[in-house]
């Protein structure tokens, strides 16, 4: 059976691997998993992740936690495969004030909405972090 949502299924193995108090969760690797790990380590809200190499390669998260709670306290999609959602750089979104990240997908790779709108592009709304 073939995956439908495979950022869908990254940010959902996260939520629930935190709720259960994993310190590491792993699943099927991708490029664009990847990029979100690396914004996501940038920054802070995981510990760092790894891609393992053999018959099919797995990425392998190690998540964060502050005091027993976990770091991230919401990560939900935001652009999806039947609602795609396209923001140019003034109307991108600000998570909570400013306090969380939204990743855009943009010409220059993926980005938060800070740098996005400091490099003056805007792109495809992935994710919003808290």
């Amino acid at each position: 059976m073939s995956m439908q949502d495979p950022i869908s299924d990254l940010l959902t193995r996260i939520r629930n691997a935190q709720l259960a108090r994993h310190p590491e969760v792993s699943m099927p690797c991708s490029k664009a998993k990847v990029a979100i790990c690396k914004v996501l380590e940038d920054e802070g809200y995981i510990a760092g992740y790894s891609v393992e190499e053999g018959g099919k390669p797995t990425l392998s998260v190690s998540l964060r936690y502050h005091n027993g709670a976990p770091v991230i306290e919401e990560i939900a999609r935001v652009s999806r495969p039947g609602l795609r959602v396209y923001k140019n750089c003034e109307d991108l979104p600000e998570v909570r004030g400013g306090l969380g990240v939204a990743i855009v997908s943009t010409n220059r790779g993926l980005l938060t909405d800070r740098a996005a709108r400091a490099a003056g592009v805007g792109g495809e709304v992935v994710c919003t972090v808290f």
